[in-house]
This record gives structure tokens, sequence and C-alpha cells, in this order.
């Protein structure tokens, strides 16, 4: 089976923002260091309502649950890797880095064996 429609890859981008806007909100919520806004509260609502309404209309393939969980993830260590970067006080972003590069190979590697199916 092929990762190539699109709405594979929808429900993959749209795991990924929800995975950012959780991060997102949880900093401008309860970090004294990120500043607050109003735009990761505005984006959560709205990536998980479309995450929400795809989950509802369509079915997930074999395998996707588990691609779209391993792309929140990365999501959320994305966006704590961007704001200790920015904000080192907070403290260091290796163990965020090193999970994503771990994740990122376990990602690609499940991709590549859906293509090979």
């Amino acid at each position: 089976m092929s990762l190539a429609p699109n709405r594979d890859r929808g429900t993959l981008l749209l795991s990924f923002l929800v995975g950012l806007s959780v991060n997102g909100t949880f900093s401008v919520l309860f970090s004294a260091w990120v500043p607050f806004s109003v735009f990761p509260l505005i984006a959560l609502g709205l990536s998980a309502w479309c995450l929400h309404q795809r989950y509802l209309n369509r079915s997930m393939p074999n395998g996707m649950p588990s691609l779209a969980a391993a792309f929140f993830l990365l999501g959320i260590l994305l966006y704590s890797a961007v704001v200790r970067a920015e904000y080192p006080q907070i403290g260091s972003n290796f163990v965020p880095t090193t999970l994503m590069v771990a994740l990122v190979f376990w990602i690609g590697l499940r991709i590549r064996s859906r293509r090979g199916e």
C-alpha cells in the first residue's frame, strides 16, 4: 500500500500540526519564558477539528495510526527544540533533537516498508 494518496499526507500533516499546536499552547499558557499569543490556541482548535473530521469521514489504512502518532510526537519535539534554542535559559535542546532524529529515521523506515507492500 502506497503513501501516495493525498488523504494520507493530509492526515500526517494535520497530526504534525496538532503536535506543534499542543506544545505551543502549553508553552504559551504555562511557560514564563514564552510570550502569550492567541495563535497557538487558534491553530490547536482548527487543526484538531480538521483532524477529527478527517477521522470521522475517512477510514485509515493499516499502519496509519502509528504513523500519525509518530508525526504528532515529531511536532511536539520540534516545537520543544525550537523554543529551547530560542530561549537557552530553559535548558538544552539535546534530548528533543536526538529523539526527533530517531523518530524521523523510524518514520522513514515505516514509509519505505509501506511503499514496498
